[in-house]
């Protein structure tokens, strides 16, 4: 994000809501390239050091890691991702379900903190009438701003 900018967390509904709009007919490698690029020249607009990951049932078809990125983004590329689909919702959903229930994910459900996170950035792929089939994922700046860029993309992208 540039800087001044302040980015408002929404909030559950409006996020559940944006899980609900922003869902595909289909979803296959081409997509997932034309979605990454997309990623990558928007992340650029905003200079923002960000790693990007897509996949379709967990196999990775796009990743690009932009300057100012570290291993460390991947790290948490993953873990975002595990939580989508073991959740079947938004990364940023269950970090705030985690907020409002004052608790961490680890928990909330027992889940290996160092396999899961409930911080924003990783959103599903879901296909109208089948479901949950992949994830779309950014790291690198705040979780609403992650979560965020893959929202305005997706909302460019499916109309």
């Amino acid at each position: 994000m540039k800087e001044g900018t302040i980015m408002i967390m929404p909030t559950s509904q409006e996020v559940e809501q944006e899980e609900k709009e922003l869902q595909f007919t289909k979803f296959d490698n081409d997509t997932a390239l034309q979605l990454g690029y997309r990623l990558v020249e928007m992340a650029k607009a905003k200079s923002a050091p960000v790693t990007i990951d897509i996949t379709r049932t967990r196999q990775q078809l796009f990743h690009a890691a932009l300057p100012g990125t570290a291993i460390d983004n991947d790290k948490w590329l993953q873990r975002k991702i595990n939580t989508v689909y073991n959740f079947g919702t938004s990364s940023l959903a269950q970090q705030l379900k985690m907020e409002a229930e004052n608790r961490g994910l680890d928990d909330a459900s027992l889940l290996d903190k160092t396999k899961y996170a409930a911080a924003g950035g990783a959103f599903p792929v879901v296909i109208k009438g089948t479901g949950l089939i992949g994830t779309i994922a950014v790291s690198g700046m705040q979780s609403e701003e992650d979560h965020q860029l893959i929202v305005d993309c997706l909302k460019e992208f499916l109309q």
